[in-house]
């Protein structure tokens, strides 16, 4: 008894495999994914990436004004520290030399009205004295209160001399008076001199060298003359 027909076993799959291959890849209605892209599909990807490099390029240059802007506020915070701390070390400085300053400042201040008052009551002391006043009955007496009145003012004056230089300071413009020649001439020690006079110096100044010359040579002389 024959078998019944089996139309399959006629039939290559791996031939018909290949030519469904080969119908889809030539295929217009092919998937998108399986086949090339197209000039439009193309632009549009060139338009797309462009515009994803502007985009990037507008990102960056928010991010590098956004850090220009950081950069310049730590840098004002960094001034404002160092400043702060500049003026802090300056000022507490400033505070207690000004306040030690002061303080001494009031210290002499009060010194000087107190050696104010005593030499004006000194002064007032040495003008009482009158000489014209005196007699031969108390002579002695009063020449002793004078001079004790006197050394006591001169006590009081030597006093302040040592407390304020000032006292002793040489006026700045004592020789302002004078006239220009005088001035010059108190300047140099010679302006005041004649010419004799000058040459009298001169030579005060220079005959020991000439002596010490005249003998140098005159042993030259005896030694050239022994040879």
């Amino acid at each position: 008894m024959s078998s019944e027909f089996d139309g399959t076993e006629f039939v290559d799959s791996d031939l018909q495999a290949a030519r469904k291959s080969s119908y889809a890849s030539a295929s217009p209605f092919a998937a998108p994914g399986s086949r090339a892209p197209s000039r439009e599909e193309v632009d549009y990807k060139v338009g797309e990436t462009q515009q994803k490099l502007a985009e990037l390029k507008r990102a960056q240059e928010e991010l590098e004004r956004e850090r220009a802007s950081l950069e310049e506020t730590r840098r004002r915070q960094m001034e404002f520290q160092t400043g702060r701390q500049e003026m802090l070390l300056n000022l507490t400085r400033g505070v207690g030399l000004l306040e030690e300053a002061e303080f001494n400042a009031r210290r002499d201040a009060e010194q000087m009205a107190k050696s104010l008052v005593e030499m004006r009551d000194a002064l007032s002391k040495v003008e009482t004295v009158h000489e014209e006043a005196w007699t031969k009955e108390n002579f002695n007496v009063e020449l002793t209160r004078a001079l004790t009145i006197i050394e006591n003012a001169r006590m009081e004056w030597n006093t302040a001399r040592l407390k304020f230089p000032v006292l002793s300071n040489t006026p700045k413009d004592e020789g302002a008076d004078l006239p220009r020649s005088d001035a010059a001439a108190a300047a140099s020690p010679f302006g005041a001199r004649s010419f004799g006079e000058l040459c009298k110096f001169g030579l005060a100044l220079t005959w020991p060298l000439a002596v010490i010359g005249l003998l140098t040579l005159g042993i030259l002389l005896a030694v050239l003359l022994s040879r």
